[in-house]
């Protein structure tokens, strides 16, 4: 095509009309790019959660020689929410974010009620003193406890972006 000259009446990059070419974009879609960013954030640091979790519980593995088949169950659910999450998130697809957003949820509850469970949160609770006794089970509530704050402030994300990602409701 022939590209007219800046000199020929009407400017390039115009739509024809008599107002000038200005880029606009709605805010929807700068929110929509900052709350993908920040979902990417919050992916990699859930996954380094999981990470954590799983080398929990293979040190808890190697020293009991009893495999904890919630914490798998639960970190097997959370990775695998976790692709789908990414795949929503580059794809800009509601119903896998929406598919993340509630596989997560169900493995970092099934993570919070397996360690709510355990009797040395109760006995830490109950005496501060006695948190220095094992490492293994302090690091196991440290990465629930992070994990659930951080499941909180991604469902807020989540909310936030599949709310700016619908089309725009017109008034009749």
């Amino acid at each position: 095509m022939h590209q007219r000259g800046p000199g020929s009446g009407r400017p390039s990059g115009t739509d024809g009309s008599d107002f000038s070419y200005r880029m606009v974009v709605d805010s929807r879609y700068k929110k929509v790019a900052e709350y993908k960013s920040r979902l990417s954030v919050l992916i990699f640091t859930q996954a380094i959660i999981q990470l954590l979790a799983a080398v929990n519980v293979f040190l808890s593995t190697t020293k009991t020689e009893e495999l904890d088949k919630i914490a798998v169950s639960s970190s097997v659910i959370c990775f695998i929410s976790l692709f789908i999450g990414e795949l929503g998130r580059k794809r800009s697809r509601a119903s896998f974010l929406k598919l993340y957003m509630l596989g997560s949820s169900i493995a970092v509850l099934i993570s919070t009620a397996n360690l709510s469970r355990s009797a040395y949160v109760v006995q830490v609770i109950k005496d501060f003193s006695s948190w220095g006794t094992s490492m293994l089970e302090l690091s196991k509530v440290a990465t629930g406890l992070l994990g659930f704050v951080v499941q909180l402030y991604t469902i807020s994300t989540m909310t936030s972006l599949i709310r700016n990602m619908a089309p725009p409701k017109r008034t009749a």
